[in-house]
């Protein structure tokens, strides 16, 4: 995995392009697990919703390691 990306002539990290993209993930799961009624059978709403964004986040991390 490439350590930065440039873009326009600036120097990003690939974490933090991935965390971007896992945000975006993540509300969009999020909206789906609010519309199931899932949030209401979490014991600690905040917590569920941090650990699906790492989640997330890991996935799309495995998904780029497994395509280089």
């Amino acid at each position: 995995m490439y350590g930065e990306f440039s873009l326009y002539g600036v120097f990003i990290p690939t974490l933090m392009a991935l965390m971007l993209v896992a945000f975006l993930v993540f509300l969009g799961l999020r909206q789906l697990l609010l519309r199931a009624n899932v949030y209401r059978h979490v014991w600690h709403p905040p917590l569920f919703g941090f650990s699906v964004y790492i989640l997330t986040l890991g996935a799309l991390f495995a998904l780029l390691r497994a395509l280089q």
